[in-house]
């Protein structure tokens, strides 16, 4: 499955159609959008009153993509780096309901996601 802006509401993929989603950039909306723009301007911190929320939200919502019910697992691949250089990086990890959360190399990604799915087998 690949998905652009759009996957990160609406769509559900049941079962073990998915077990890997690769996040390429948190979801945070575009300034410069009309509609965005006019609502941050509501907030004396639109950053951390209105976007960051909005992104964080996304965030987990795609993230639910993957993990539907307590039986799902998967893998979800972060490869926008301020999720672990920004302050507000934690404000996303913290939006996840718990799970595991390892940060590497890009170039050890494959392997680790392997040896993730293959030792924590499906709960029945």
């Amino acid at each position: 499955v690949l998905g652009v802006a759009a996957f990160w509401e609406g769509v559900d993929v049941p079962g073990d159609e998915l077990s890997g989603l690769v996040v390429t950039r948190l979801p945070f909306d575009v300034p410069t959008d009309p509609l965005f723009a006019a609502r941050s301007e509501q907030f004396e911190q639109p950053f951390q009153q209105y976007s960051l929320p909005r992104a964080a939200l996304k965030f987990r919502q795609g993230f639910g993509r993957l993990i539907r019910t307590s039986s799902d697992r998967g893998v979800v691949a972060v490869l926008d780096s301020r999720i672990f250089t920004k302050s507000y990086g934690t404000t996303f990890i913290r939006a996840l309901p718990e799970c595991t959360v390892r940060h590497g190399p890009v170039d050890e990604l494959g392997d680790a996601a392997t040896g993730w799915l293959l030792h924590n087998p499906q709960a029945e």
